[in-house]
């Protein structure tokens, strides 16, 4: 078992990464149906829950269905991060994580996400504020550093367990880096194998395939993934990947029965949680990803994406469903997500 403070997890569990506009309680909600151990909340400002902003309370929701769960908070003000810490407690999630990550502009130009990698001290101030004002494990997600020239999660990773934290997750990216290129996970496993540390550490960044999570498990000794890209669309990653690593054989590929099925539980649970009018509309993003791979499902999708009558989007649905039957994928459907997203 791996623990997180109280949290007891499976030997090397598989999570869900945070990603904004995408890990939504809809979207949680398939892939814990399909195998994910933990799961984040999309990242949280701190400086929004303040304010009290509707978008930033909305992102608090969680389901008892989803534990163990997380929420994931972000910002560069030790203040607000404290205030943040006491909100979230309020609501009960199982874990309080921290991200130290984020590399899009709108973020690191307010000092926060993978801005706080230039200044390590104010990490640790930030990271023992919440430590300090919370009954919750915290964790950290965060990366290699801010560029090749400061790689710095050793010393990170350290001063992070001195202050209090129960887990960190590495992406195994600069700032610098965005999402291009190739993750680096030897300095992930430089961190594992510190003698000083003694919490789970989780790798992120590139896994794709049930292959490579077996390569990466035995290369890099991590505890556990975490995945994110790679299970928009595909929810299934995660059983795969841990059938795979049990058995070394395959799970064969979704049928489009299954794979129907998963959109319209992900179509009802938005519009449960959003309204029909914004649940429908904001499943629209997701629709090219499940379907991908399918031959000569454009036509289909662009019906998927002007129709605004649940009924009328089921109705499509089971059409799609007899339409493509007796499909039969050649190889399994992986894939990284075509989907834009902010964070991760």
């Amino acid at each position: 078992m791996i623990n997180i403070g109280n949290i007891s997890l499976p030997d090397f569990p598989l999570l869900l990464a945070p990603m904004e506009d995408v890990s939504d309680p809809p979207f949680r909600a398939v892939c814990k149906d399909n195998g994910a151990d933990l799961m984040f909340t999309e990242f949280i400002s701190s400086e929004g829950l303040i304010r009290d902003a509707i978008k930033s309370k909305q992102k608090l929701d969680i389901f008892d269905y989803e534990r163990p769960v997380g929420i994931q908070i972000f910002g560069g003000d030790e203040e607000a991060m404290a205030m943040s810490a006491r909100i979230v407690d309020a609501v009960q999630p199982d874990l309080l994580d921290i991200n130290f990550g984020c590399p899009v502009k709108k973020v690191v130009s307010k000092g926060a996400g993978a801005a706080v990698l230039k200044d390590v001290d104010m990490m640790v101030r930030l990271t023992k504020a919440c430590v300090n004002s919370t009954s919750l494990p915290v964790t950290v997600k965060t990366r290699l550093g801010w560029d090749e020239s400061n790689k710095n999660i050793v010393e990170v990773a350290e001063r992070l367990q001195d202050v209090g934290i129960k887990a960190l997750s590495i992406h195994g990216r600069t700032r610098s880096q965005l999402y291009k290129g190739e993750a680096d996970w030897r300095l992930i496993a430089e961190v594992k194998n510190n003698q000083r540390i003694c919490i789970p550490i989780f790798g992120n960044g590139d896994i794709d395939s049930p292959e490579k999570a077996l390569e990466y498990k035995n290369r890099y000794d991590v505890d556990g993934i975490m995945i994110g890209r790679a299970a928009i669309g595909y929810p299934w990653v995660f059983n795969e990947i841990k059938h795979y690593l049990q058995t070394n054989e395959h799970l064969a590929a979704p049928t489009i029965e299954q794979r129907i099925n998963v959109i319209k539980k992900h179509l009802q649970r938005s519009i449960e949680w959003k309204g029909e009018i914004l649940g429908v509309l904001e499943m629209r993003r997701h629709y090219t990803n499940y379907l991908k791979g399918l031959p000569s499902i454009k036509e289909y999708r662009l019906k998927l994406v002007t129709l605004k009558d649940k009924e009328a989007i089921f109705s499509l649905l089971d059409e799609i469903a007899a339409a493509y039957q007796y499909y039969q994928p050649e190889k399994r459907n992986l894939h990284i997500a075509e989907l834009a997203y902010s964070c991760n």
